[in-house]
């Protein structure tokens, strides 16, 4: 970039980040927009117990707007959510805006599959992820992924099983895949590590950040299954250099961040 005004340009603008901060919570700082995926900000959640360090709570203070992909609880959890603030902007699955506005949240705006939020200079579009919505104890509600746009594309997947369409969603910066669950089995609706792979291989982003591993596991389990919470993400990596050689795959362990 020889011209000096180019230079001066790009300079200015501002950095953008992601930071993985464990399970499906992800801080992305687009254009100087900050969005916070599916926050799980405490220790402990139901039967399930951090096994990384804790979420650094000024990180992610006030940001521009919370993606909630679907109502089970470590992905929508009502406390991390007050902590937040009940004030705070939340994009939600049509089904879910009703109960929360019950439970004194004030910012709430529902998603269908399709629909397109402004989020400051961003549009965040709600996508399609085939997953269980039902919440024990609460609504049925949609689940979604999210495509958000700026001067990148960054792709929130959720909770999701592989499916075909996801090959529509190109061209993308940084797809954002989960690659695990939150203990040593997995069930339906969910991708393993190979499943992820191959769905890098579908959609093609520049850049793949495995997320929905190294965090979570039932109480009780920490001491047998502790050592293989990072079995999933080097898998994941493994897989993606075999199916898809051109996609990079940076593997964040909770709490790190890389620019982009």
């Amino acid at each position: 970039m020889a011209d000096p005004a180019a230079r001066a340009y790009h300079a200015a603008l501002p950095v953008d980040r992601i930071a993985f901060l464990g399970h499906a919570t992800v801080l992305i700082e687009l254009d100087g927009v900050r969005l916070l995926t599916d926050p799980l900000l405490r220790g402990r959640v139901a039967h399930l117990r951090r096994h990384s360090p804790p979420v650094d709570q000024g990180a992610v203070a006030a940001p521009d707007a919370v993606l909630i992909s679907h109502l089970h609880h470590d992905h929508l959890d009502l406390a991390s959510l007050r902590r937040l603030g009940r004030d705070t902007r939340l994009l939600v699955p049509a089904g879910s805006g009703e109960w929360l506005a019950r439970k004194g949240f004030t910012d709430v705006r529902e998603m269908r599959v399709g629909d397109v939020a402004r989020v400051a200079g961003l549009a965040v579009s709600a996508v399609e992820a085939r997953h269980d919505g039902r919440r024990a104890g609460g609504p049925s509600a949609d689940t979604l992924g999210y495509l958000i746009r700026g001067r990148r594309a960054v792709y929130f997947a959720g909770d999701t099983e592989l499916f075909d369409d996801m090959a529509t969603l190109a061209p993308l910066d940084v797809a954002l895949l989960p690659v695990a669950g939150w203990g040593p089995t997995l069930g339906p609706g969910h991708m393993d590590a190979l499943d992820a792979a191959r769905a890098a291989a579908l959609i093609r982003p520049r850049l793949a950040i495995p997320v929905h591993w190294g965090t979570l596991l039932p109480i009780g389990l920490g001491r047998r299954h502790r050592a293989g919470l990072g079995d999933s993400a080097r898998l994941f990596a493994e897989h993606v250099e075999r199916l898809a050689p051109e996609v990079e795959v940076r593997i964040l362990q909770p709490g790190q961040q890389t620019e982009l």
